[in-house]
């Protein structure tokens, strides 16, 4: 187990957006979410009771114009929160891929938590909104995610008929693969990389 509680808070305000977030690596799935975008507090809260994280969002952003720059400032937020929890990262497995079925959908997820960002995406919805929400701004989130958390991410739909599904299906396998690659295995003396530090 990790010798301290892995969880980190940032603020974050700008022109377009109000931003107050928490995140707990080692939580119990409780998510208390205010967006303003009901899609992404679906996603989110999914995102967090699949990974076992506490989450809590108060955002306020320019919505009347569209949903963009809350949904990205939020992915910046949560990268940040995800890598400053992880401190040295110490212990932890470092690595995860997991699939995830959601109907007739079916999405990947593979994580290094490496702290060289990088992110691939492939995925083809049917349709480009679900009610209000651009299935577009997935791509957005998930980039700034992996961007400020320092992670390599890979993103993969396999097939789907549903959008809705099909995202869903991402968002709970990134939960799980995020908590699988952080995850501390007591087998690992310091940090898993040859180079001595991540």
């Amino acid at each position: 187990m990790a010798d301290t509680v892995r969880k980190a808070e940032v603020a974050r305000k700008t022109n377009e957006t109000d931003i107050k977030l928490s995140f707990a690596v080692d939580g119990s799935g409780e998510a208390q979410l205010e967006t303003d975008v009901p899609f992404l507090d679906h996603m989110l809260d999914l995102f967090t009771k699949h990974g076992q994280f506490d989450l809590t969002v108060e955002a306020r952003g320019d919505i009347d114009i569209d949903d963009h720059h809350t949904v990205e400032d939020i992915g910046i937020c949560l990268g940040q929160t995800l890598r400053e929890a992880l401190g040295d990262k110490r212990g932890i497995k470092r690595y995860a891929s997991v699939f995830v079925p959601m109907d007739e959908a079916l999405a990947q997820v593979i994580i290094d938590v490496s702290n060289r960002p990088h992110f691939e995406y492939r995925a083809e919805y049917p349709s480009a909104q679900v009610g209000s929400f651009e299935t577009e701004l997935v791509h957005e989130f998930l980039w700034k995610l992996a961007l400020e958390a320092r992670i390599t991410l890979h993103v993969i739909v396999h097939y789907g008929k549903n959008t809705h599904h099909m995202i869903e299906a991402v968002f709970k396998a990134l939960g799980r693969a995020i908590d699988e690659a952080t995850t501390i295995d007591p087998r690992v003396q310091g940090v898993p990389s040859t180079k001595g530090v991540l």
